[in-house]
């Protein structure tokens, strides 16, 4: 039987073979992770298929409170182990083409892709385990660049992911018979700016409007999100008409899932960033 504690070198082996997959995911390379997984058993103390998931998506959890990306289908799970947080903190310190590559797919440009029914893309919100921690108290892992920050900050992304939305809300509304208020739908980031705290202006089949922030991530459901202190105080002094629309799996199979209400009520809200102005006294 194996031991219940993973040693630094089943750690390291793991760790290893996660982020040569990442790489190869990150520069659209065919790989199988069966294939891995069944190579990796080979160099472990006889771990089973689901102790290895879970690892894996230990590792995915603590890719994605860094700031970088994680493989699609490996469900961050928390409560890792405090020796995974260390090798992969150690892993992502060296020198790697894996920095370029996070860097590059994070910056890569985007088209609104094409989808046969746009309204099933709907789903429902993912059920995310709190905030990713090591068991014994291990440090965060941390980058000097965060990869998932730069991608939001992709204006290419976010411009299609809200043109996808409008088609969607199009589509939407006049599958319930309400062509004229689809007519009515507005691109508001382009035709107000940014300044408004939303992206689209749409409605409601009652004519009531609906104001849409939306977030766009060619990565997973559990990708973390960003947003303003702008956006923020909208969803709150708005409430009643806010929704967030968070676009993931955008690059190949787009799903969306939306949050109605107070962003601060929908979502678990960690600070990413502070004002710092020196001390007068």
């Amino acid at each position: 039987m194996a031991n219940s504690e993973w040693t630094r070198r089943e750690v390291e082996s793991i760790v290893d073979d996660y982020l040569s997959m990442l790489a190869l995911e990150l520069a659209g390379a065919p790989y199988s992770k069966a294939a891995h997984r069944r190579a990796l058993m080979g160099r472990l103390d006889r771990r089973s298929e689901q102790a290895i998931e879970y690892k894996h998506g230990n590792i995915s959890a603590i890719l994605l409170e860094a700031g970088m990306q994680s493989i699609p289908g490996y469900k961050a799970r928390s409560n890792y182990q405090g020796l995974l947080a260390e090798v992969v903190a150690e892993r992502l310190a060296r020198p790697s083409p894996l920095h370029e590559l996070a860097a590059a797919d994070a910056d890569r440009p985007m088209v609104v892709p094409e989808v046969n029914d746009i309204l099933s893309i709907l789903t429902v919100p993912p059920r995310l385990e709190r905030a990713a921690r090591a068991a014994d108290d291990q440090p965060p892992v941390r980058l000097t660049t965060n990869y998932l920050e730069r991608e939001a900050r992709n204006g290419a992304l976010g411009q299609a992911g809200e043109i996808f939305v409008i088609q969607y809300e199009r589509a939407r509304l006049v599958h319930v018979g309400q062509e004229r208020l689809a007519a009515r739908i507005e691109h508001t980031a382009r035709v107000r700016g940014d300044h408004e705290g939303y992206d689209v202006l749409s409605f409601d089949a009652d004519g009531r409007e609906r104001l849409i922030e939306v977030k766009t991530t060619k990565y997973g459901a559990d990708t973390p999100f960003f947003v303003t202190r702008n956006e923020l105080a909208t969803s709150e002094r708005r409430a009643a008409l806010y929704h967030v629309y968070r676009l993931f799996a955008f690059r190949a199979a787009p799903r969306l899932y939306t949050l109605p209400g107070a962003i601060g009520q929908s979502c678990t809200l960690a600070a990413a960033t502070y004002t710092a102005l020196p001390r007068s006294d």
